[in-house]
C-alpha cells in the first residue's frame, strides 16, 4: 500500500513540475474542458457568421481608411458583446497609404508607339511617380539574381516574380518588400513584379521593409502579361517601360482592439498570453482570408471562454492588431507601448493566427523547448477528438505580427493548417472574398486553438522563456532568418 501511494505521489510531482496536474479534489481535467470546448464551438460558433457579416457591411478593412475605422469598431463590439468588460481600443499613429491612379505602358526604344499593360500598385509606393525606362529581367528577384546583373539594373526597371519560378534546389523565397529593397540598394528606377499565379489575377501588399513610404514605383502584373512582356523583351532589347502613379499619404491614427481575461491564480496571472491576429486587409476585395480567418477566430475565441466560463491561470489579450498589411504597424506599437509601461517583462508567449484555417497541429517556433508541451497539449485534444491531425513542427518565420515579438526575443508561434490552392491563390489579390471561406474549416481553426490556448494558459510551467539580447540574434541566425532581418532594417545586432 505504501508504495502504491508513493509511485502516486511521485507521478503527480512529475506531472505537476512540467505539464498539468491531474484532476485533484474536484478541479476540471483537461480532457474535460476540451470536450465542453469541442461542444461549444460544434454547435454555438459565430467565427463564419461575425465574419460574414463583416465582409457584407464593411468590405474591405484598410488601415487609416474610413472602413477600417468601422472594422476596429465592429470588432470592439463583438468583444464587448461576448462579455468583455476589459476591452478598449489601443490607438497608434501611422502614415495612412490609398491607391488613386496607375498604368503601365511598354513600347519598344525610339517609339511613341506605348502599350497599356493591367496593373495595380503596391502600397507605400510614392505619392507621385512619372518614369520611364528600359527593363532588365532580374529572374525571381534574389540577391544571386541581382548580384549576377549589378552592371545592367542602374537607372532600369527591374521585372521579378513575386514567387520562386523553377527555383534551384533549397532555394528560399524573399519578401516582395526585400526584393524592393535590393533593387532600390542596386540603383533600380522602379520594379514590375509578375504575379506567379495563373488567370490574370493582380496581387497588392506592401512594397516596404519599414512601413515608410518607398523611394521608386512598384506595381504588379498578371503571370500571362508577364509572359507577354519577357518574350518581347527578348525580341526588342532596350523595351521601355512607363510607370506613372498617384497615391494619396498622410498620418491618421489607427487602433488594435484588446480584450483581457484576467488569470485568476496569484502565481502566474502577472504572466501574460497574447493570443492575436490582423484585422486590417487590402483594399482590392474584402480580405476573407487575409486575414478575416484569423482574426475573427481569435474573436470567437474569446466568445468560446467567455460562453463556458473558462478559468484560466495565466491573463490572456485577445488583439485584432491594424496595420499589419502596410509593415506590421500595429503590433509594433503595441510592443513599444508595452516597453514604456513594463508590461514587456509579463508577456510569456504570443499565438498568432494569420491566414490559419483547417488546423491539425501546432508549431513550436523554432523554439525545442516548447515542443514536449505542444505534444502533451495535442495528445490530450487527440484524446477527446480523433480527427485532431496533432502534427508538431519547430520552426520560425518571419512578416507577420509574431515578428514584433519575436524580436524581443518573446516565443511566438502559431498553429498549422492548410488551404486549398484556389484559395491561396487569391492571396491579397481581388478574390479574396468571403466565398472562399469553409464554415467548418474556420470552426476547426477556433476549437483546436481555443484548446492550446487553454493548456498553455494553465500549464504549471511555459518551458521556453524570453531571450536575452545576444540569445535573441543567435535564435535568429539558427532559424536562417538573419539575411531577412537585414534587407527589412530590422537586424539590430551589428555586422559580426
Amino acid at each position: 500500500m505504501k508504495k502504491s501511494i508513493l509511485s502516486i505521489f511521485i507521478f503527480v510531482f512529475i506531472i505537476a513540475s512540467f505539464g498539468f496536474t491531474p484532476s485533484i479534489g474536484g478541479e476540471e481535467s483537461l480532457e474535460s474542458v476540451f470536450k465542453r470546448i469541442k461542444e461549444e464551438v460544434d454547435q454555438n460558433s459565430l467565427a463564419y457568421t461575425s465574419l460574414g457579416t463583416a465582409c457584407q457591411t464593411l468590405g474591405h478593412r484598410l488601415t487609416g481608411s474610413e472602413k477600417g475605422k468601422k472594422a476596429e469598431e465592429f470588432a470592439f463590439n463583438l468583444f464587448k458583446k461576448y462579455g468583455f468588460r476589459d476591452t478598449k481600443f489601443q490607438g497608434f499613429q501611422v502614415e495612412a497609404w490609398a491607391r488613386d491612379t496607375v498604368t503601365l505602358s511598354i513600347a519598344p526604344p525610339k517609339s511613341d508607339d506605348f502599350r497599356e499593360v493591367p496593373v495595380v500598385s503596391l502600397a507605400m509606393t510614392p505619392v507621385e511617380a512619372n518614369i520611364t525606362g528600359a527593363m532588365v529581367d532580374m529572374g525571381n528577384g534574389l540577391d544571386v539574381d541581382f548580384e549576377s546583373k549589378k552592371e545592367q539594373i542602374k537607372g532600369k526597371v527591374a521585372v521579378m516574380n513575386i514567387g520562386l519560378v523553377d527555383p534551384k534546389p533549397g532555394q528560399k523565397n524573399l519578401h516582395r518588400s526585400e526584393k524592393t529593397a535590393l533593387a532600390i540598394q542596386y540603383g533600380a528606377i522602379g520594379v514590375i513584379f509578375v504575379n506567379t499565379v495563373k488567370g490574370q489575377i493582380l496581387l497588392t501588399g506592401t512594397a516596404s521593409v519599414t512601413g515608410n513610404l518607398i523611394s521608386i514605383p512598384a506595381v504588379c502584373i498578371s503571370w500571362e502579361s508577364g509572359i507577354e512582356i519577357r518574350k518581347w523583351m527578348l525580341e526588342q532589347p532596350g523595351l521601355l517601360s512607363l510607370i506613372e502613379m498617384h497615391n494619396v499619404s498622410k498620418p491618421i491614427k489607427a487602433r488594435n482592439v484588446v480584450a483581457t481575461l484576467k488569470g485568476d491564480n496569484k502565481k502566474y496571472r502577472k504572466e501574460k498570453i497574447i493570443i492575436g491576429g490582423h484585422l486590417d486587409s487590402w483594399d482590392l476585395s474584402t480580405g476573407a482570408i487575409d486575414n478575416g480567418i484569423g482574426s475573427f477566430s481569435v474573436i470567437d475565441i474569446a466568445r468560446t471562454f467567455k460562453a463556458l466560463g473558462l478559468k484560466n491561470k495565466r491573463t490572456i489579450e485577445f488583439v485584432a492588431f491594424m496595420g499589419e498589411e502596410e509593415g506590421l504597424l500595429g503590433s509594433k506599437a503595441y510592443i513599444e507601448r508595452a516597453k514604456k509601461t513594463g508590461e514587456i517583462d509579463e508577456i510569456v508567449y504570443m499565438i498568432n493566427l494569420d491566414m490559419t484555417n483547417n488546423v491539425f497541429g501546432f508549431n513550436a517556433g523554432g523554439r525545442d523547448e516548447l515542443v514536449a508541451l505542444l505534444k502533451e497539449i495535442g495528445n490530450k485534444i487527440k484524446s477527446i477528438d480523433p480527427a485532431f491531425g496533432n502534427e508538431i513542427s519547430n520552426s520560425a518565420g518571419l512578416h507577420s505580427d509574431h515578428q514584433s515579438f519575436l524580436l524581443e526575443g518573446i516565443p511566438a508561434s502559431a498553429p498549422m493548417g492548410r488551404l486549398e490552392k484556389r484559395v491561396l491563390d487569391c492571396y491579397h489579390a481581388n478574390c479574396d472574398s468571403f466565398d472562399l471561406v469553409n464554415k467548418k474549416e474556420l470552426e476547426s481553426t477556433v476549437k483546436y486553438t481555443a484548446m492550446l490556448l487553454y493548456g498553455v494558459a494553465n500549464a504549471n510551467s511555459i518551458p521556453a522563456k524570453k531571450l536575452d539580447f545576444y540569445s535573441t540574434r543567435d535564435f535568429f541566425i539558427k532559424q536562417n532568418l538573419r539575411r531577412d532581418l537585414e534587407l527589412g532594417n530590422e537586424w539590430r545586432w551589428g555586422k559580426d
